[in-house]
């Protein structure tokens, strides 16, 4: 090098955010739901949830076992829940919550849009129930709940129930809004 001087090492950015990086800063941020989440930070924290979720499933299993029970004559259902996966469910609800907000965000859109399929499942269920009565509904009687023009329309709202996670899916997929938005600067324009 001339004069021998080296380089200064480069920072990393949220831009080349790893995945401890990722964790470490959706942990520190707990509860933060404002400010904006680039997508290595939210899919590389929606990957450790979902690791930790096997492997947390799995310890439980080998621990406490897997409980058998018969539901019915013939059939028999297995389950395991174990308190490592249901602690560890708790413990990342609201960070992931907080971190699907701030990604809202860095799309340019109301953290609110997170939820909603949980605002059309409420809509619909609703509708459902003052259409046919809620004793329709809990019976299984799916028929009564779609006949006539009511059915019409409780056909369209449960096509869209089915396809609200798949937009939210989708929009928590689009890249960063560039530059400042109203929710802060562009996370990969940001300097650590």
């Amino acid at each position: 090098m001339p004069g021998g001087r080296r380089p200064a090492p480069k920072e990393r950015g949220p831009a080349q955010m790893g995945f401890a990086d990722a964790i470490k800063t959706c942990f520190r941020k707990y509860v933060t739901f404002s400010g904006r989440a680039s997508r290595p930070e939210y899919w590389y924290f929606v990957l450790f949830i979902f690791l930790g979720s096997i492997v947390l499933s799995a310890v439980d299993s080998a621990l406490f076992g897997i409980e058998v029970v018969e539901v019915a004559p013939g059939q028999i259902s297995a389950e395991s829940d174990g308190p490592l996966a249901s602690i560890f469910s708790l413990a990342v609800f609201l960070p992931a919550l907080a971190a699907a907000w701030r990604r809202m965000h860095d799309t340019g859109r109301s953290g609110l849009f997170v939820l909603y399929p949980l605002i059309v499942m409420i809509g619909v269920t609703t509708f459902a129930g003052f259409l046919a009565g809620f004793d329709a509904a809990m019976s299984g009687n799916l028929a009564a709940l779609f006949a006539g023009a009511g059915g019409l329309v409780l056909a369209v709202a449960v096509f869209i129930l089915i396809l609200s996670p798949l937009l939210v899916l989708w929009w928590l997929t689009r890249p960063s809004e560039p530059g400042f938005n109203q929710y802060g600067p562009n996370p990969h324009e940001v300097i650590s």
